[in-house]
């Protein structure tokens, strides 16, 4: 609900760094809960699509590359704006598993170690959407591993399964 909140504008709505309204194609860039914005060394923002059909890195195809170009440009170039902070100086990315269904991308400085920005469970989005640009189906038919804590309920059903 919070995501919908944001996206509709009744919650956070100062907070908007960034808003482009296409209903295909668009998102909301906000700053990320965890960053206090005192500081450019843990930069930290969210964008969250307009979309409601994409929940994740597995529904992503080829359809969807409008969408993360925009998000990945514009994006990059508001942050600049807004902060300064160069798109090189970005680091861009999705997490699978996702802590929320409704696909929503990273950007973080690229100095800062956030919370789920290692390899195993970030996707740089430049390379979601290379994958995509060769093969509409990629994030369809890829093993995808991401790392699981001992107390989540995924995990608890991979031991229930034998497979763990």
């Amino acid at each position: 609900q919070w995501v919908y909140n944001i996206l509709e504008k009744k919650a956070e709505a100062d907070r908007i760094v960034h808003e482009n309204p296409d209903p295909s194609n668009g998102f909301v860039l906000v700053p990320d809960l965890k960053w206090n914005q005192n500081q450019l060394d843990d930069l930290y923002l969210i964008a969250l699509v307009h979309r409601h059909d994409i929940k994740s890195l597995r529904d992503l195809t080829a359809e969807h590359l409008p969408l993360l170009r925009n998000v990945l440009q514009e994006g990059k170039e508001a942050i600049g704006k807004r902060f300064g902070v160069p798109g090189s100086q970005l680091r861009i990315y999705l997490h699978y598993q996702p802590s929320y269904y409704h696909l929503h991308v990273h950007f973080t400085a690229l100095g800062y170690d956030a919370p789920g920005s290692s390899v195993e469970r970030a996707h740089l989005l430049a390379d979601v959407i290379d994958n995509l640009a060769m093969d509409s189906t990629y994030y369809q038919k890829r093993a995808l591993t991401f790392p699981l804590r001992a107390d989540e309920p995924l995990f608890k059903k991979f031991q229930e399964a034998g497979k763990v």
